[in-house]
């Protein structure tokens, strides 16, 4: 069964690597962009990512299509909230590309629409299809490495002045922006924090005053503690860095993006991996690979051929975790 897909918004910085996952999709027919703003529009047909796509005149001509099953929401993320809701409203089921926006309410009210609906909304978390997370994640989850007492990550990049002042709408800055990718897998280790602190500092960036472009954030739990520091300035290629500690082992991804290796310290023997220190080499899988897998993970649940990689209640929690700790919603 062939899924016709179509995409609302370029301006996000997925969607083209989005698009293409959905061009080279066999399953999948894409069937057209909308993009309203006509000075991006203009500016985005033009590049390699999107050649041969059509480009539709108005959102109606994917949502009014009942033919189209699905839509890629690729907007920015003060705009791509609005766009689910009049993709959710027209029957589509969402490839959501994150995060869900600021308005707290309105994201809860996707998620009910879409229970109510029996529409799927997936959100674009590509990192848990990364083998480095996935291994670090069953090794977590199934307590091979005890009790998670600790759960540090680095996820900083290097941004133009121009991307941070328009990041800058958003309280929290940098951190809003990438925050989520780790928060995606911080809450499927530990849940719920009981207690979310961030700090966020304009160290770098004098010409957008308003800006956080040095943050960290502590999640507190009831006998745990996860930290996340994100930054707007630090050179290419990024140190980004994964780390779960517990009372039985720890493991650790460096660099996750693209990810190479995991480091596993395990007081026993577990799945082919020995006692003691292990530096286990993973397949290599490029940032549009893990977006091809997200895509075959969407497309597996609207076939029928596999449950949900993660249930409503998760994308919930992981957009109530990022807002807490902007201070956007209290809690």
């Amino acid at each position: 069964m062939t899924v016709r897909v179509g995409q609302i918004g370029t301006k996000h910085g997925h969607a083209r690597g989005k698009w293409q996952a959905l061009v080279a999709n066999d399953v999948v027919e894409a069937v057209g962009i909308w993009e309203p703003d006509a000075d991006a529009r203009a500016r985005e047909r033009q590049r390699e990512e999107y050649r041969g796509a059509r480009w539709c005149n108005s959102a109606d001509e994917l949502l009014a299509d009942e033919t189209v099953t699905a839509v890629a929401i690729e907007g920015r993320n003060d705009e791509s909230l609005a766009m689910a809701h009049a993709a959710l409203d027209a029957g589509k089921h969402l490839w959501f590309d994150k995060p869900a926006g600021e308005d707290w309410p309105g994201f809860q009210r996707l998620m009910t629409s879409a229970r109510e609906r029996g529409l799927y909304v997936q959100m674009g978390y590509m990192f848990r299809y990364q083998p480095g997370f996935q291994l670090v994640a069953e090794l977590s989850r199934s307590g091979v490495l005890g009790d998670v007492f600790s759960i540090r990550a680095h996820m900083s990049t290097w941004i133009s002045v121009e991307a941070r002042e328009v990041i800058g709408v958003h309280r929290g800055g940098i951190f809003y922006d990438l925050a989520a990718h780790m928060l995606d897998q911080v809450v499927w280790h530990l849940g719920r924090p009981s207690r979310t602190t961030l700090y966020a500092r304009n160290d770098a960036t004098p010409d957008v005053p308003g800006f956080s472009d040095n943050s960290l954030g502590v999640f507190e739990y009831d006998r745990a503690l996860a930290f996340l520091d994100i930054a707007a300035m630090e050179p290419r290629p990024n140190a980004r860095r994964f780390e779960v500690y517990g009372t039985r082992g720890s493991a650790i991804t460096e660099p996750f993006d693209p990810g190479e290796t995991v480091r596993l310290a395990l007081v026993e023997p577990w799945g082919g991996y020995p006692a003691g220190e292990t530096i286990v080499k993973l397949p290599t899988v490029t940032r549009q690979q893990m977006y091809e897998r997200e895509l075959a993970a969407f497309l597996a649940v609207l076939r029928g051929e596999a449950p949900p990689d993660r249930l409503p209640e998760h994308e919930l929690l992981v957009q109530e975790t990022l807002l807490r700790a902007t201070g956007r919603i209290s809690g």
